[in-house]
């Protein structure tokens, strides 16, 4: 064997030993930086104030307080008209009871029958 081909295959040996280690630490390095690229985004805090102030979500409030004021509106006149009570009503005043609202709940009984009383 040849001295100079031995020590050239040393050589070359080492050199490839020191590239794969220098590709392995760049490697480590890359994946920290990108680990700590990922956990500062993740951390970033947000602006509540610059949030509050954005004028969609001021128009989705707007819409949700005049969808409840409608719906209280609603409760209230439907309240006004008798929803929500229970009473007894004559058969005299049965149709205009009944008639006189969209949704109504009846319960018919007999007084002399057993299963009513």
């Amino acid at each position: 064997m040849d001295p100079n081909s031995v020590k050239s295959t040393l050589s070359n040996l080492a050199f490839e030993n020191v590239m794969a280690a220098a590709a392995r630490d760049y490697k480590k390095e890359m994946l920290a930086q990108e680990k700590a690229q990922s956990s500062t985004s993740v951390n970033q805090e947000v602006d509540l104030d610059e949030l509050m102030d954005h004028p969609e979500l001021e128009k989705l409030h707007a819409d949700r307080i005049t969808a409840l004021k409608k719906e209280a509106e609603k409760r209230e006149a439907l309240k006004r008209q008798g929803h929500g009570e229970y009473r007894e009503i004559s058969e005299g005043d049965f149709l205009g009871e009944v008639t006189g609202s969209e949704k109504v709940v009846c319960h018919f009984y007999h007084k002399e029958f057993y299963r009513c009383k």
